[in-house]
């Protein structure tokens, strides 16, 4: 194992031998423009080594740089960092690749570098380096589902903290479904007030006869979500948030029954969904109900400065609105055409509507059903073919093809995966997955904003079980995010793996419950918990 078993994996690396020691006397010198990198390091190295960092020149210091020809080589996302026996000199394009640095300058310093205090005797030094790197995509992206279950604020930070350690950089933070709405809306009180728990909650896959009777739920406030939103701003991460609509909205319809199809279903009955699955309670076609939902988004806004925004817009069933009047004649009144027709015109309203705010809409590949809207882009998750028929029509995608990059999926067939759900994913496989498609031409590869892997937390009821599920893959996601990788069949699997040694050894010191190598602990099984295993391989679709 080596400190310079660096993941993920830079541009170009090379490491000639001799080490630079850390001592008490070792100088942080932060130069213009560097100041919340240099805070950071002072405050990740200080507490792991004890060191102070003073400001300070001389032989031996950390000096930090932003400049133009690291930016015009690498971009303002690259960087370059430069270890010898007179210092360090880190010079990031812009101030997110000096930040990208400063984690491989963590690295490099070894797995204690990620504790929060010194161990006894420890002795600090860096190897000598001479790194040039950059991303291979903007968009490298992690879902976390919070509906389901919720994630409380103090793990949400964490959680961001670990996708800074992997370089990632774009959160999508899934806040709203048929299992929850999380996150408070001051002008619509009920939406947290009686949409944010549900009574109890199925336990496993929703084939399973067992229940958790225990009240489930939590929500942020907003000034959670600004603190959250700030957190990821200092580590160059964009927080990109979902509202579900025109489906996965049966928390709201219990919060606001009119806003669901009063007229085939009694919304007033309907409570938060416990359950999991496609739910048929959809949102009634009004102007009633968009004016509400331009409500929300005129807070969602206020606090969230991304320039897009997520509105889902998958897994809409139509039932509801064949079997409305209401819904029919809208149909007849907009000139839509159909039901598909008429989630469309919910989409590109949404969409006209960000637009003239600045913004710029994103949902799933559904909302390429009755025609997509013009500006908006795609998450492409039911396969390639989603996002490959955007980028075609000159759309932007995000590649996130359930098939590979679903962390919530099993990473082993074996019968002591806890819940096991859907398709085999081990470590390897996803560190073989490609985000731009064979075949795919050139102008349509450059709206291939990048890749993300979502995390679905149906069978996850708690941070544990999240980092079972994440890492170690999210290491190995990362990697096909930033590096500049070979094609599948010609990548180091084998090297990768080895690296993985020393990452788990990070992982450790940050307190992560991984999947290790050898299978889930005793304590990570969920004997007798029904899952939804889907035998062979995934199609590629």
């Amino acid at each position: 194992m080596a400190d310079t078993d660096l993941i993920p994996a830079p541009l170009t690396a090379e490491h000639p031998g001799g080490l630079l020691p850390l001592d008490a006397s070792t100088a942080l010198d932060a130069g213009p423009g560097t100041g919340p990198t240099a805070r950071w390091l002072r405050s990740v190295l200080g507490a792991a080594t004890g060191l102070p960092l003073p400001d300070g020149t001389g032989p031996g210091a950390v000096r930090l740089r932003i400049s133009p020809e690291t930016a015009e080589a690498h971009g303002p996302e690259g960087y370059r960092l430069s270890v010898t026996g007179d210092g360090v000199l880190l010079d990031g394009g812009g101030p997110a690749g000096l930040f990208w640095g400063a984690q491989t300058l963590r690295q490099l310093l070894g797995p204690d570098a990620y504790r929060r205090a010194p161990l006894p005797g420890r002795t600090w030094a860096l190897p000598h380096t001479e790194i040039a790197d950059r991303p291979r995509f903007g968009w490298r992206g992690l879902l976390l589902d919070v509906s389901r279950h919720f994630t409380a604020k103090e793990d949400v930070l964490r959680l961001l903290d670990l996708m800074a350690a992997h370089k990632l950089n774009v959160f999508h933070f899934h806040l709203t479904d048929d299992q929850g709405w999380r996150i408070e809306i001051e002008r619509y009180p009920r939406l947290t007030g009686a949409g944010s728990w549900r009574a109890r909650s199925k336990r496993g896959h929703r084939a399973s006869p067992l229940w958790d009777d225990t009240p489930h739920g939590g929500f942020y406030t907003q000034d959670d979500i600004r603190e959250i939103v700030a957190h990821a701003a200092e580590r160059h991460i964009t927080v990109v948030p979902e509202i579900d609509l025109p489906g996965h909205s049966q928390a709201a319809i219990a919060a606001y029954p009119w806003l669901g199809n009063t007229d085939v279903v009694d919304t007033e009955a309907l409570t938060v969904w416990d359950t999991w699955g496609v739910n048929p309670n959809v949102l009634a076609p009004t102007e009633e109900v968009l004016r509400f939902y331009e409500g929300v988004f005129e807070e969602v806004l206020a606090l969230f400065p991304s320039t897009f925004v997520h509105v889902g817009g998958d897994e809409c069933p139509k039932d509801q609105w064949k079997e409305s009047p209401a819904a029919q004649a809208r149909i007849a009144e907009l000139g839509v055409g159909d039901e598909d027709g008429l989630q469309s015109w919910f989409i590109r309203h949404f969409d006209r509507w960000l637009a003239d705010r600045g913004r710029r809409l994103i949902g799933w590949d559904e909302i390429l059903e009755g025609g997509l809207a013009e500006g908006a882009a795609v998450s492409s998750w039911r396969g390639y073919g989603g996002g490959i028929t955007a980028a075609e029509a000159g759309h932007d995608v995000v590649m996130c093809p359930e098939q590979q990059v679903y962390l919530d999926h099993r990473q082993d067939a074996g019968e002591d995966e806890p819940v096991p759900i859907g398709f085999v994913r081990t470590l390897a496989d996803v560190y073989r997955f490609e985000p731009v498609p064979p075949g795919l031409s050139e102008e349509a590869a450059r709206h291939v904003l990048g890749t993300q892997a979502n995390v679905w937390t149906e069978v996850m009821e708690n941070r544990d079980r999240v980092d079972y599920q994440v890492f170690p893959r999210l290491a190995a996601f990362a990697e096909v995010a930033w590096s500049a990788l070979p094609a599948p069949a010609d990548r180091d699997t084998d090297g990768f793996l080895r690296r993985m040694e020393t990452h788990y050894r990070r992982l450790d010191a940050l307190g992560v419950a991984y999947r290790p190598p050898t299978g889930p602990a005793p304590w990570q099984r969920r004997p007798g918990l029904l899952g939804r295993p889907i035998d062979g391989p995934p199609p590629i679709v």
